[in-house]
Parts: C-alpha cells; structure tokens; sequence
C-alpha cells in the first residue's frame, strides 16, 4: 500500500500515461511559493513530440479533476520530457541512449565519458573517444559498475557520413 501522495499519484496517473503509448518516468508535488505543483516527466522509445505531450496533460488534467487527487487547493500540472541531459536509471534508458554521449560516475571511483554502443541484460558496450588524434576503444561496463549515468549534450557531432549528427541534441537543449 502506497503512502506518499507521489506514490498515489503514481498509481493513479501511470495506466493512463501508458494506454497514451507512453512511460511515467518521474512525478513529483513541489511547493513554489504559495503554490504547489504536479510534475510529470514522460517518454517514449521514439520520444515524445509536442502532441503526445499536449494529449496525455489533457488526459491526466481530466483524470485529476475527476478525482480529486490533489484535493481542493490550486495547482498548476507541468508535463514535460527528461531533458537534453537525462539521468540514466533504468535498462530503457540505456537503450535509448544507444549513440549517446554518456558521463559514467564508476563504483569504483572515477568517471568515464562514452558513447553507448550496445546495451544488454548484463551491461553496456561503450566507445571511448581516442584522444589527441589516437583511436577510440571498446569497452564493457557491467550495469554494477556504474554509479550514475548522464547523457551528455553534443552541438558539433560528426556522423559516420560526416554530416552534423548533433542537430537532435542541439535542439533538445534549446528547448530544456
């Protein structure tokens, strides 16, 4: 049984967010001033464009109000994505990183920035950035390894074709 009111907004809110195709990734009820406020973070393999994000606040909107979840009190619901810079908590989020610049705080001390290359039950397949004009290496990071992960924001990526790959992360951090 939950007790927390996040918890109960959880309960409550996540069978919608998902018959809307996509994930509850965090809620939260913070006190700004006077006023409280509902954050709902989503998301999606394929992203959450402005659309989904507008259906899914109506749909919760209406939910919240036909319960009365929040009580009686004014609140304002903020729904949003993870961001640009997103923390790394769950398998899905690793896959969805694949490609990606990640900064990897290791348990057993020290960092490590690499880009995802493969992400299995076990861990991940990382590529190293070769430094000063050397080669990058492959690496293997087992999921117990790694104390936090955060993917990291690229303005000047070349591609493979040697196009500018970093025109999503760009985007995505104007928009943050």
């Amino acid at each position: 049984m939950s007790t927390t009111q996040s918890e109960r907004l959880r309960e409550l809110l996540e069978p919608l967010v998902i018959s809307q195709g996509l994930d509850l990734e965090e809620i939260a009820v913070d006190s700004v001033g006077r006023k409280r406020v509902l954050r709902v973070v989503v998301d999606s393999d394929t992203g959450a464009d402005l659309d989904a994000i507008a259906d899914v606040s109506r749909a919760l909107s209406a939910k919240l109000d036909e319960t009365n979840a929040m009580g009686d009190a004014a609140y304002d619901l903020e729904v949003g994505t993870p961001g640009a810079e997103r923390l790394l908590t769950e398998h899905r989020h690793f896959v969805r990183a694949i490609d990606r610049l990640v900064k990897f705080q290791l348990t057993e001390g020290g960092e490590l920035v690499a880009r995802i290359m493969e992400v299995d039950d076990e861990g991940i397949d990382v590529e190293v950035p070769g430094v000063k004009g050397r080669k990058a290496t492959a690496r293997r990071l087992g999921f117990a390894e790694i104390a936090r992960a955060r993917v990291q924001v690229e303005f000047n990526r070349k591609d493979s074709a040697g196009g500018t790959a970093g025109t999503k992360d760009k985007k995505e951090a104007e928009e943050a």
